[in-house]
C-alpha cells in the first residue's frame, strides 16, 4: 500500500491538537462522504484516506508510532520485540546485531530484509497482525433494521451485517479482519465504531424514541384523528378534545428495536405542540372575540 501522509490528508501539521484532528476529520468526512458523492470514485478514495488518517492520528499510541516510524509505524511493536530478542538481519553481506537500526536511512529496506531472515537460533518468530479501527456512519433509520453495509478499510472492501438496534458509539469486533500477521502469526482484528447522525424528527434515548407533533388549534380544541409517519409505518391517532399544549402520549412498542432481541421494541413518546393560527380574517377574529366573552 502506498505511503499516505496522514497530516497532509487532513490539512494539518504535526503540532495539531486532538481537537484540531477531530474538527478536520468531521469537516472532510462530511464533504467527501459517498452518500453526498455518488458514483464519484475520486471522492470515495479520498473518503477512505480521510478515515485511515483519522484512525491513526486520533489514537495517541498509533500517532506516536506514526510520528516516529512514518510508513513503517504498523510494525513498530514487532520490530522492537525482534530487536530486544537479539535477532539480526543479513543484508548485502553486512550484519546488524541489536544496536539501533532506526537511525539508518535504509530502515525500510532493513526492516523488509530483517523479517525475511531467520532469528538467532534458527526459528522465525510469529507476530500477530496490527488491529485496525474504522468508523461507519449510518442514519437512525438505517439502524432501525438489520441491513448489509460495505466499508473500505486500508483498500479492502468488507461487507458486514449491521444488526437492528445498533447504538451511536457502539463498537463491534471483526476477528481476523485487521492487518496480516508475520511469519505465520494470526491476523489482527478490525474494530468498527458506529457514528449515527441526528434525525430531523426523531430523538433516541436507549430504545425509546421521542418526537414532537404539531396540532392545529381546532383539532386541539375539538379533538379529531391525525396520521403519523413512524419508523414502523403510518399510525393513526385519536386526539382528545381540549388537548393542552405539551401533552405527552406513549405509543407502546413503536420505539427502537432492542439490539439482538428479535421482536422487542422500545416505546415512542409523542409531545403535542399546539399551533396558534395566523393571518386570521376579521370574521375569524370576531368569532374568537365572541368565544372569549362566553
Amino acid at each position: 500500500m502506498a505511503f499516505i501522509d496522514y497530516y497532509q490528508i487532513l490539512g494539518l501539521d504535526k503540532g495539531a491538537s486532538p481537537e484540531d484532528i477531530k474538527k478536520a476529520y468531521r469537516k472532510l468526512a462530511r464533504q467527501y462522504h459517498p452518500d453526498l458523492n455518488p458514483n464519484d470514485q475520486e471522492a470515495n478514495t479520498r473518503f477512505q484516506q480521510i478515515n485511515e488518517a483519522n484512525e491513526v492520528l486520533s489514537d495517541p499510541e498509533k500517532r506516536k508510532k506514526y510520528d516516529q516510524y512514518g510508513e513503517n509505524w504498523r510494525h513498530a511493536d514487532e520490530f522492537e520485540q525482534a530487536r530486544q530478542s537479539g535477532q539480526y538481519a543479513n543484508r548485502g553481506g553486512e550484519q546488524w546485531y541489536g544496536g539501533d537500526p532506526f537511525s539508518s536511512p535504509d530502515f525500510s529496506d532493513f526492516y523488509e530484509s530483517f523479517f525475511g531472515e531467520r532469528p538467532r537460533g534458527g526459528r522465525q518468530t510469529p507476530f500477530r497482525g496490527q488491529d485496525y479501527t474504522a468508523e461507519l456512519h449510518i442514519s437512525l433509520r438505517e439502524a432501525y433494521q438489520t441491513h448489509q453495509h460495505t466499508l473500505t478499510v486500508n483498500g479492502k472492501n468488507i461487507r458486514i451485517t449491521v444488526p437492528a438496534g445498533i447504538a451511536d458509539g457502539q463498537v463491534i469486533k471483526l476477528k481476523g479482519q485487521g492487518g496480516p500477521g508475520a511469519n505465520g502469526g494470526p491476523n489482527g482484528d478490525l474494530y468498527i465504531t458506529f457514528v449515527m447522525a441526528e434525525d430531523p424528527t426523531l430523538k433516541r434515548l436507549n430504545d425509546d424514541l421521542y418526537m414532537t407533533v404539531e396540532l392545529d388549534l381546532y383539532t386541539a380544541v375539538l379533538g379529531g384523528d391525525i396520521t403519523l409517519d413512524t419508523l414502523s409505518g403510518k399510525v393513526k391517532l385519536k386526539v382528545s378534545p381540549e388537548t393542552q399544549n405539551g401533552t405527552k402520549v406513549r405509543l407502546k412498542g413503536k420505539g427502537f428495536p432492542v439490539y439482538k432481541q428479535d421482536g422487542k421494541f422500545g416505546d415512542l413518546y409523542i409531545t403535542y405542540s399546539v399551533k396558534i393560527p395566523t393571518g386570521l380574517s376579521e370574521k375569524q377574529k370576531e368569532l374568537f372575540r365572541e368565544l372569549s366573552q362566553l
